[in-house]
């Protein structure tokens, strides 16, 4: 008999579900893969596909059954779009999620690890970089949900007894992050730049953020998936503050100069979003490995594989 570990990967077909799988397929584990569509489906060989939406219960109890831990990544909104249409982000991503609890409590799921938003939970911070202890203050609807679906899990964990981990993720970028949703500058500014098209920056670029490299960020999802201390929310980030303007000059450095077009400042871009990261050091055995030019240099490798 098989005593692989296994899990359901919801949002299994997105940028870090995609990396998830494939490395959870090389540790050795059992994996399926939940969500609507993949692009590289090629790719995740290994890999039980069951397609569906987070909406849709009968798809959503044959993919957990059974499983020792669901990796929950799952979201169809971005921060734009959730606050352009509130009820629907609430209709589709939170109410789902919280069916899913339901149903990890039914079958005594082992663990959930959670992927929040570690850019947009705490909002405007007095300290920075931002601990887990940090006010939050989100002033998006995408971060409004996240943090609302933290702390149903922390109320079924008391109520239930469901084993949980959070990560708030800063701003992950490699392979296999497409730009159709408008998010991801890295991977917009090598897109671009390989297309020899412009890109738009909106503001001055002196917006700061944390960027880490997605292999770090499956790094930290294993170490969840097996830990055994007291705490429950972990940020996950590099620890380290970029401007725009920084990441465009370590694009420019590996590909040469971007025709970059400015456009005015969003409400919704905090000036600075940098997280710390000393407890996932100390609690996870974590820490990020992988340098802002490397994982560059790995991200256009990357895309010039895919776009030869």
């Amino acid at each position: 008999m098989n005593h692989a570990r296994s899990c359901v990967v919801l949002g299994g077909g997105g940028f870090i579900g995609t990396n998830l799988c494939r490395r959870l397929v090389r540790e050795g584990w059992r994996v399926r893969a939940f969500g609507r569509r993949s692009a590289f489906r090629a790719q995740m060989e290994g890999v039980e596909w069951y397609e569906g939406d987070l909406s849709d219960a009968t798809s959503l109890i044959n993919a957990v059954q059974s499983v020792d831990v669901i990796f929950h990544l799952a979201n169809s909104a971005t921060p734009q779009s959730a606050n352009a249409n509130i009820a629907a982000d609430v209709q589709s991503n939170l109410l789902p999620s919280l069916a899913l609890l339901d149903l990890a409590s039914k079958q005594s799921i082992g663990r959930i690890v959670f992927v929040s938003s570690g850019g947009t939970i705490y909002g405007p911070s007095a300290v920075i970089p931002t601990p887990e202890s940090a006010p939050t203050d989100p002033m998006t609807a995408y971060a409004i949900s996240k943090l609302a679906f933290e702390k149903y899990l922390a109320l079924y964990g008391a109520i239930h007894g469901l084993q949980y981990r959070i990560l708030r993720v800063s701003n992950p970028y490699g392979p296999f992050q497409k730009t159709g949703k408008n998010q991801g500058l890295i991977a917009a500014l090598i897109s671009r730049r390989l297309a020899d098209d412009d890109i738009e920056i909106w503001g001055d670029g002196s917006v700061v953020r944390d960027f880490i490299y997605v292999d770090d960020v499956v790094d930290a999802m294993l170490a969840a998936a097996d830990h055994h201390g007291n705490e429950r929310i972990f940020n996950i980030g590099s620890g380290e503050g970029k401007s725009i303007r920084d990441i465009i000059g370590a694009v420019e450095a590996q590909l040469g100069s971007l025709s970059t077009v400015w456009k005015p400042n969003r409400p919704v871009d905090l000036p600075v979003s940098i997280l710390a990261i000393d407890r996932a050091k100390q609690a996870l055995g974590w820490s990020p490995k992988i340098s802002l030019q490397e994982g560059i240099a790995r991200t256009i490798a990357w895309w010039r594989s895919e776009h030869p």
